[in-house]
């Protein structure tokens, strides 16, 4: 298989993270790549030190490989970000290559992911888009298995692996998505389940993870990009359901397989930033894509549950500021869905 592939990988001052994930998707076994890191304008030394890694400055220590000294220096292209479609002369280089762009400010997952996006396809002319987290690594067969899964038929637009937690590798983070409508959660069939085997078959899902999406670029083509207003959260899921509604499907694919160290950045509904944008977001990811009947128990449900829940998570994680952070996420996620509907 000589397909093309761009993976992107979003950095925000976790180049520590970022370094090792490069190292093991420098190893897979997929011949034909280039990778693109988009730096969300980091305020650490992230860009140094991942020119550092590059050049073979520093070694990554890690329980899932071992250090490849033989395929540095890294090819580096330091590029700015592309903020249309115009297209530019496509870029020559061997494979693999680094191209390293820097933001001048934190876009979020979305439109950070939409930058790189861009400059894939303007200048790189890729079969495939990988999205992936920074804080993973991957197995050597990932990419292998999972294009093997794509292009065996033409309406599966979309793919994703088996996601373990990176201290506890046998354990699955993440499998089969499917969306809960009335209460607006993903539903992840696998979720912390000691990996046996009983997750073994290749299975049309709902959506896949943003940690490792792969997306054909005829999809992005005909879909576009993320939704920016998601900023974090719920992209993804968007995403795939834009891509099912003319016809391409999300497949759980586990032959691939890549471990997580899970909320590295937005920390989930434990931090407050990752508690604002999952609010924030449910209200307008149903408001967009819920069914009417669906969108109103979810109101009921929410207006029911907006002083049990804060109260609850601040007292649970111990951090009185979740409180502020939910009832601001359901502010601006009304405000926004009054304004943009």
């Amino acid at each position: 298989m000589n397909l093309k592939l761009s993976i992107i990988i979003l950095n925000w001052n976790g180049w520590q993270d970022t370094i090792e994930c490069l190292e093991s998707v420098f190893q897979n076994n997929h011949p034909n790549y280039n990778v693109i890191v988009v730096d969300n304008d980091s305020n650490d030394e992230s860009v140094q030190k991942i020119k550092e890694y590059c050049n073979g400055k520093i070694k990554i220590k890690s329980t899932f490989f071992r250090y490849d000294p033989n395929n540095k220096p890294l090819e580096i292209l330091e590029t700015e970000p592309d903020n249309n479609f115009q297209r530019k002369k496509i870029v020559e280089s061997s494979s693999p290559t680094l191209f390293l762009i820097k933001n001048n400010k934190n876009e979020g997952f979305a439109e950070g992911n939409n930058i790189g996006i861009r400059y894939a396809l303007n200048n790189l002319n890729p079969d495939y888009i990988l999205l992936l987290n920074n804080d993973t690594v991957v197995d050597k067969e990932f990419l292998v298995q999972m294009l093997k899964i794509s292009e065996n038929n033409d309406k599966i637009g979309i793919t994703g692996p088996k996601i373990y937690y990176y201290d506890e590798p046998n354990r699955i983070w993440f499998a089969k998505g499917k969306i809960s409508w009335k209460f607006c959660r993903g539903l992840n069939t696998g979720h912390n389940e000691i990996d046996v085997g009983q997750h073994d078959h290749v299975t049309e899902v709902e959506y896949v993870s943003g940690c490792a999406f792969l997306i054909k670029k005829e999809v992005v083509d005909k879909i576009g990009l993320f939704d920016k207003r998601f900023f974090l959260y719920f992209e993804e899921i968007d995403l795939a359901l834009k891509a099912s509604k003319i016809g391409y499907k999300s497949f759980f694919v586990p032959g691939g397989k890549i471990w997580h160290k899970v909320s590295r950045s937005g920390g989930g509904i434990k931090g407050k930033v990752g508690l604002y944008y999952i609010t924030r977001n449910r209200w307008l990811f149903m408001k967009k894509w819920a069914k009417k009947t669906d969108f109103l128990f979810f109101v009921i449900y929410q207006t029911i549950g907006a002083i049990i829940f804060p109260i609850s998570l601040s007292i649970y994680y111990k951090n009185p500021k979740l409180f502020l952070a939910y009832y601001r996420g359901i502010y601006d996620g009304l405000t926004t869905i009054i304004n943009d509907f």
